[in-house]
């Protein structure tokens, strides 16, 4: 609960101190598919699609650098490997699932020209909903997820296209000390700004 409270108070102060500099302030929504996999033996060793959408902000400090926040809602789908429960006692093998997160990215931008945005940051996730992948009353990932963010934006106008690639940080697994488990991927997405 107490890095919820973090993370939102993050963002509000993010778009409360930028309102006042409302001519390089804008809004708007965005969605997209990811491309993710969960790094780890105990993981099939492939990307998987899902689906991203959410809101951003952008904040431009002057023609060529400024800050985008953004609240998403990320998903994550993976598929244990054959092995699963040889490494997580009481796990299930070969098991599709997914992990749902509220995630909020915080990316330095720069244009080096009007059209293209280079992004770079990290991005704090919170677990939402996960699929159960071990017979105990204990979930098998941990709460939080940190990760370095990094990509392009095209800005046609108020349309946004992007792609970005993201790496986690920590380990979000939470029933074994064997290995790491990490989420890793690309993700593609279309915004459009409505402010």
């Amino acid at each position: 609960m107490k890095t919820k409270a973090v993370f939102l108070a993050l963002f509000l102060i993010a778009v409360i101190s930028t309102e006042s500099s409302a001519q390089g302030f804008h809004i708007g929504i965005k969605g997209g598919a990811n491309l993710f996999k969960i790094d780890g033996r105990s993981f099939n060793d492939e990307y998987n699609f899902a689906y991203n959408v959410g809101a951003f902000a952008e904040l431009y400090l002057n023609n060529h650098w400024g800050i985008q926040p953004e609240m998403l809602f990320n998903q994550t789908n993976f598929r244990t490997a054959t092995d699963f429960s040889t490494i997580v006692p009481e796990g299930f093998d070969d098991v599709k699932g997914s992990l749902d997160y509220l995630t909020m990215p915080i990316l330095l931008s720069y244009r080096p020209s009007k059209i293209l945005s280079l992004q770079f940051g990290p991005q704090f996730g919170i677990l939402v909903n996960q699929t159960n992948i071990v017979d105990s009353a204990k979930a098998a990932f941990r709460r939080g997820d940190f990760s370095l963010v990094g990509g392009a934006q095209l800005n046609l106008g108020g349309l946004k296209l992007g792609a970005r690639y993201f790496i986690g940080m920590n380990n979000i697994g939470d029933v074994t000390n064997v290995e790491s488990w990490k989420n890793q991927g690309a993700q593609v997405y279309v915004g459009f700004r409505i402010l």
